[in-house]
């Protein structure tokens, strides 16, 4: 193919995304001699002007998307500026990290150029999580946001890029593509200029991005079973699950999408429910949620991140004005009943057992149908039925008395705080925790022979460090000899020029 027949066959904006490419490169080889003191610099400014203007991002991602709470928003985006900021502050993702017992000197090293797929559903949070852990590494990153987030995500990444200029950081270290399109994407991710992808979004983008030839960090749907057993605080395991399912319209995949309660508190259980704002549908009403949010058996996305008195307006329900919830009981976890299937709204499946192991059962029935690998919720005080339910459900993080939402993505819990929930080998993923620095950085160990002494690295920084240059040999008669030789050399070199 010539070079302008493959000019016509680019997507619309591949030169411009070739040349973002270029530029990432640039300013990735210059960062990954920063020292310590200067990339720290760099993201706690960052850091900073993504927490100032938490609040307006949160308000015009809803204001553009249409989906979640902007107070909920708001709380996201400044757990993932500064709240990112101050949780990897004490690692050292620069310094040499010396072993003296193994003998072993670990070096970090920045991926280069990363590309940051970010969603709509939980767009500034995600580009202020991605972008940090890119920059506190030292990577170059380009953010491509989802279309339905494209302006305010636009705007976001083009504020904290001059935040990070002005901080010291290489100009073009902070990018992001303007006019985001799906040819254009699968370009940028089959790009050699692009070291390692970071996909944030539907399966069918997360699959893209495995199958686009370079390294990639991806993520997979929830499908949350949440444990309710006769031991729990029913109380307090109602309102947990309530606020949970409210918060930002239920549009954290790792929000609950089935409760699974012990019959024998199933009904006290229900009744808190409803004092914490849930309302409880009878069957019919089940059967026209089912109809108006599952058309087809297939979740309804234009009603995604919509609150409960939406969702029941949607399926022509009269709920109480106050109503967060909607809860849907049904009586069998099996793949041909929508209620089983992952919910991005604030509806929540109900599903009554005769005991715990009954309730586990249930909780892999429901991961068959999808989530394999992401979150589980528990409330139990009985630590025999707690590790019984975590060893048995193929996820990786169990929120434990803690809301699904904010407890799986490390809000509420000491989980390390994420946008990016890895799904591991349960969920075809190749991130197996949630994504933090060190996925972002590799390292280059020098290790001595086991007999041999460790040789002192204190105070020599691996950007910085250079071997000592070799001696000047003179000849034998001296400076002074060696002097004359040298004029002697120049004379005849300017002689041969001008002859």
């Amino acid at each position: 193919m010539s070079i302008v027949e493959a000019a016509r066959s680019d997507p619309p904006g591949a030169p411009r995304a070739r040349t973002m490419l270029a530029r990432a490169r640039w300013a990735a080889t210059s960062f990954a001699t920063y020292d310590r003191e200067r990339t720290q610099r760099v993201v706690d400014a960052v850091a900073e002007a993504a927490y100032q203007n938490a609040e307006r991002f949160a308000l015009a991602a809803v204001e553009e998307t249409g989906m979640g709470v902007a107070e909920h928003k708001r709380r996201k985006n400044e757990a993932c500026s500064r709240g990112i900021a101050e949780r990897y502050s004490v690692g050292d993702y620069v310094d040499a990290q010396v072993d003296a017992e193994a003998k072993i000197v670990a070096v970090p090293k920045p991926a280069g150029v990363v590309l940051a797929l970010t969603p709509s559903t939980n767009p500034i949070a995600t580009v202020y999580f991605k972008v940090l852990l890119a920059l506190m590494t030292r990577n170059a990153v380009v953010v491509s946001p989802h279309p339905l987030a494209r302006r305010t995500s636009v705007a976001a990444v083009q504020l904290l890029a001059r935040a990070a200029v002005e901080a010291g950081a290489p100009d073009g270290c902070l990018q992001v593509v303007e006019e985001p399109t799906i040819p254009l994407i699968e370009a940028l991710m089959a790009d050699p200029g692009v070291d390692v992808i970071v996909a944030t979004g539907g399966t069918a983008v997360v699959r893209a991005a495995y199958r686009s030839g370079n390294p990639s960090l991806g993520v997979g749907p929830g499908n949350v079973p949440a444990l309710v057993d006769a031991t729990a605080d029913i109380a307090k395991a109602a309102q947990c699950l309530a606020d949970s399912k409210a918060f930002d319209n239920s549009i954290l995949c790792t929000n609950e999408s089935v409760v699974i309660v012990e019959e024998r508190v199933a009904d006290a259980f229900v009744r808190e429910l409803a004092r914490n704002g849930a309302h409880v549908l009878c069957e019919e009403e089940a059967q026209r949620v089912r109809d108006a949010l599952y058309p087809d058996g297939r979740i309804n996305v234009e009603l995604a991140g919509k609150d409960a008195l939406a969702l029941a307006a949607a399926a022509e329900i009269k709920a109480p004005p106050k109503t967060r919830v909607l809860v849907a009981p049904f009586p069998l976890i099996v793949p041909e009943e929508p209620l089983a299937h992952e919910k991005l709204f604030p509806l929540l499946g109900l599903v009554r057992v005769p005991d715990a192991a009954r309730g586990i059962d249930a909780a892999r029935a429901l991961l068959r149908i999808g989530g394999a690998g992401h979150s589980a919720v528990i409330h139990s005080t009985d630590p025999r039925t707690i590790l019984a339910y975590g060893a048995a459900v193929g996820v990786l993080r169990v929120s434990v008395n803690a809301p699904g939402s904010t407890g799986g993505s490390g809000l509420d819990t000491n989980l390390a705080p994420t946008m990016t929930v890895g799904t591991g080998f349960f969920g075809r993923s190749s991130l197996t925790e949630n994504l933090q620095p060190q996925h972002l950085t590799q390292w280059t160990r020098l290790a001595y022979h086991r007999d041999e002494p460790l040789g002192d690295f204190d105070g020599l920084e691996p950007w910085t460090v250079r071997p000592e240059p070799a001696p000047v040999s003179l000849p034998a008669g001296g400076r002074d000899a060696f002097r004359d030789d040298l004029r002697a050399m120049i004379l005849d070199e300017l002689w041969e020029l001008v002859k």
